[in-house]
């Protein structure tokens, strides 16, 4: 179950609209390292949704999985399964969802949520008499 989740959905269109009226430059957008083009690669989702600067191929999903208490997962980009198993064993952690094109190099955050176990509350409710 995802926890706070954040869609980045309006930056996203204001930004492409922002790239479409020239304001920014392909290469500033377009510039996918080789280390997020090859977790696309073995580990993303695809989409049935185009590229939307290059149109040539879909876009895919990449799930970076971050948080001090999750171990060597922390910092590394994990398929949808591998995530849904650490949500039901590890704590409190952060996801965040890349789109990525493997071909212009176009990568932009769409989506932020928390997943694991939830941190129980550590302070008690005094009842007053």
């Amino acid at each position: 179950m995802h926890r706070q989740l954040v869609d980045y959905a309006l930056a996203r269109r204001a930004r492409l609209a922002r790239i479409r009226a020239g304001e920014i430059a392909l290469s500033d957008v377009c510039d996918a390292d080789t280390y997020l083009l090859r977790a696309a690669k073995f580990h993303g989702q695809g989409t049935d949704r185009p590229c939307p600067v290059c149109r040539k191929e879909q876009v895919t999903l990449v799930s970076w999985v971050f948080g001090p208490k999750v171990g060597g997962p922390s910092g590394t980009a994990r398929s949808e399964a591998e995530i849904v198993e650490l949500d039901q064993q590890a704590p409190e952690f952060t996801v965040h969802v890349v789109e990525v094109c493997r071909t212009c190099k176009w990568n932009y955050l769409v989506q932020s949520y928390v997943g694991g176990m939830p941190q129980r509350a550590t302070k008690r409710r005094r009842i007053a008499k």
